[in-house]
């Protein structure tokens, strides 16, 4: 694909959770909020990124099932396009649409400003997950760097 959004183009290692410890959507939003905040396009108050995920989730949940959810929120806390990836092994009632336990995270921000690209990385994420396959080997991968390889891989192909 000439010209596609790549995630491995806005995720680094550093953004990356393989073990979720949150029992509850309230925890695992402000893990998330957390790991975003670890990049350095992530500024402003701690809270901000929490709060406005908190806040896009009130508007319908972001599980879209089949155990994924993809958590995101544009703010003028985010001064670039920044992705995060966590994984819970137990899994999180997240109210999905399909009932089932959340185990994938994909996390992202973006400036207000930035709908376009915003977009595109939402739609990104949602083709690159529709695989069984693919879901099984991000839940499966043991190091942030097999992540990146798993999804570079999948948007290679």
């Amino acid at each position: 694909m000439v010209n596609s959004i790549k995630i491995t183009d806005y995720i680094t290692e550093d953004l990356i959770d393989l073990d979720l410890k949150s029992k509850n959507r309230e925890g695992i939003l402000v893990e998330l909020s957390e790991l975003l905040e670890k990049s350095p396009n992530i500024t402003g108050e701690e809270s901000d990124i929490y709060k406005a995920l908190v806040d896009r989730e009130r508007l319908g949940s972001t599980g879209i099932g089949k155990g994924v959810a993809i958590p995101h929120a544009k703010t003028e806390s985010a001064k670039g396009l920044t992705v995060a990836f966590g994984v819970s092994k137990e899994g999180i009632d997240f109210n999905s649409l399909d009932e089932e336990e959340v185990h994938l995270f994909f996390v992202f921000a973006s400036p207000n400003k930035d709908s376009q690209i915003y977009l595109k990385v939402l739609a990104r994420i949602s083709r690159l997950i529709r695989e069984e396959e693919f879901r099984d080997n991000l839940f499966n991968c043991k190091t942030p760097k097999e992540v990146i390889d798993c999804i570079r891989e999948k948007e290679e192909n």
